[in-house]
């Protein structure tokens, strides 16, 4: 169901948070699979990152101008990590956002869209409790 057409803009912001949404659960995913050798968390993350896509990847590429990101240098808070519990929740918090700024914008135009990054975002809150609650 389309409701507007997103503009060109927009489309950046959604690749940016598609990919920036994959990559903090990919993180989690990979020390729950290699670290721990959790083959249930390793999987429901696995699916949630695989949840994650559109059918418009190519339109979104289009418009991908990392190259340019007025953000795109690191900050201190960025480089620095205490431990792996602060990593795992640092990629929880960056998918969290990630999802819901999805969500969002999908509400302009694809309201299942919307409705699945929502799902997502709830997902990853119910694994981040379990997991930062159990991590040594």
């Amino acid at each position: 169901m389309t409701t507007k057409e997103l503009s060109p803009e927009l489309f950046r912001v959604i690749d940016a948070n598609l990919n920036r949404l994959k990559e903090g659960v990919r993180v989690v995913e990979d020390i729950m699979r290699y670290r721990d050798n959790n083959k249930d968390l390793s999987l429901k993350l696995k699916q949630l990152r695989h949840k994650a896509r559109v059918n418009e990847s190519e339109e979104l590429l289009k418009y991908r101008d990392s190259i340019n990101d007025v953000l795109r240098p690191s900050t201190n808070s960025e480089l620095n990590r205490a431990d792996i519990k602060s990593i795992i929740a640092a990629n929880f918090k960056r998918a969290q956002e990630s999802s819901r700024v999805l969500e969002e914008l999908y509400k302009l135009q694809n309201q299942t869209y919307s409705e699945n990054f929502k799902y997502i975002r709830y997902e990853l809150y119910n694994l981040e409790k379990e997991i930062i609650l159990n991590e040594k």
